[in-house]
């Protein structure tokens, strides 16, 4: 009894709490910048933050790819895919959990602007006629969904996935695999908003799930081909998709290992991979590589010529809740770091960690990809940070309002 109860403890704070849950490690002090700023060895910094973890093996394999103010792109590879694979590389697939939100968002963001969908639509019209919603469930709209201020839960705190996340702790197995859309549907019949709830940002994973069913129903489409045809194919990022097995690489891609989660499972020992329903899979089954991620974040940042598109990217960077160190956008989270802002998204899913930040001002970006399940970040903040002092600050306001 006594390890259930811990168990729920711990499944309470770390699943049904507000953020992304990592931990983001910043410099003492500006000694690191000023060395970048002098020196302009950006290897040597990155070399400095991501060995170090791998020589403590707190990661088996790690990708730092870095998009400078110029636009030059740059990878950095550390460890091993796997016990008997090579080193990684920018062009290495890994899991990258809900980075995958990102690309919901940002489609649903795309689908916004060409009037398809308003972001005041409410469930209540989003979802088939009939459907049993609560009070508080029919008034949820598309906004608070992407922003995650609907009030809804990381997911339904159960007996059931109480049960999975035990099991998860032994195996590593997922605990989402009983998340279908019945199951979220039902529970949206009798949700009830906490106290407090839509005053604050609280991380939704069945909210995203919901965004990407309602995008399915409004457009008769599939989320991944959603994606597909809205991002991934203009944007050219041939190595990201819902299905590894049919992305290039997929035989050499980086295998999941456990870090600082399952608890039971030995650090850098493998763990399988996680499969997610139908439902959940717009939140957080995405593929990609450290190459395509920059692609994805240069299109933040950078005119492509297609207007809808762009427009619709830089509005999933508009914060629409904000509060003195960190704001919620569409996705994406803001931190304030003495003044400097850092957009930015983290994933953990199976034994993968994923993180994707941009320096909106100076136009850099910074992706990291490990093969472990870790909660601390040392590499991101860090690295966009000591590369702040060298930039020269992009014309504000940058950002164009959401519709």
């Amino acid at each position: 009894m006594g390890l259930y109860a811990a168990a729920a403890g711990f499944l309470l704070m770390a699943l049904s709490g507000c953020g992304t849950l990592s931990r983001m490690e910043l410099d003492a002090d500006e000694t690191p910048a000023r060395r970048l700023a002098l020196s302009g060895d950006l290897k040597a910094e990155v070399d400095s933050l991501a060995q170090p973890l791998i020589d403590r093996k707190e990661t088996t394999g790690m990708v730092v790819g870095v998009l400078r103010a110029d636009g030059s792109e740059h990878f950095y590879g550390y460890g091993v895919t796997a016990r008997d694979g090579g080193r990684p590389d920018g062009n290495t697939l890994f899991a990258v959990g809900s980075l995958s939100k990102g690309f919901l968002g940002a489609t649903a963001s795309i689908l916004v602007r060409e009037g398809k969908l308003d972001w005041n639509d409410t469930l209540e019209t989003l979802l088939p006629p009939g459907t049993a919603l609560s009070t508080d469930a029919r008034k949820i709209t598309l906004l608070e969904l992407v922003t995650h201020t609907s009030g809804l839960p990381r997911q339904p705190f159960t007996i059931e996935t109480l049960r999975y996340f035990i099991e998860y702790l032994f195996t590593g197995k997922s605990f989402y695999r009983h998340f279908d859309r019945d199951y979220l549907i039902n529970y949206l019949a009798t949700f009830e908003k906490e106290k407090g709830a839509g005053t604050r940002p609280q991380y939704s994973n069945i909210g995203y799930a919901l965004l990407g069913y309602a995008m399915e129903l409004r457009t008769s489409e599939k989320v991944d081909a959603l994606v597909h045809k809205k991002l991934l194919e203009p944007l050219k990022l041939d190595h990201t998709g819902y299905v590894p097995e049919q992305l290039p690489g997929y035989a050499t891609r980086a295998l999941g290992h456990a870090g600082d989660q399952p608890k039971m499972i030995r650090r850098g020992q493998p763990v399988p991979d996680w499969k997610f329903t139908d439902v959940m899979s717009g939140s957080a089954a995405l593929y990609s590589n450290a190459s395509d991620l920059l692609g994805y974040a240069g299109a933040h940042l950078h005119e492509s010529g297609d207007g809808v598109r762009d427009t619709a990217l830089r509005d999933t960077l508009k914060v629409h809740f904000d509060r003195p160190s960190e704001a919620a956008a569409m996705a994406w989270i803001v931190d304030d770091i003495n003044g400097h802002k850092i957009t930015y998204q983290i994933g953990l899913v199976a034994g993968y960690t994923a993180y994707i930040g941009i320096d909106v001002a100076c136009k850099t970006s910074v992706v990291v990809l490990q093969n472990n399940f870790n909660w601390t970040n040392h590499v991101g903040h860090r690295l966009l940070m000591r590369m702040a002092p060298g930039c020269k600050p992009a014309p504000q306001p940058l950002l164009s309002a959401a519709r």
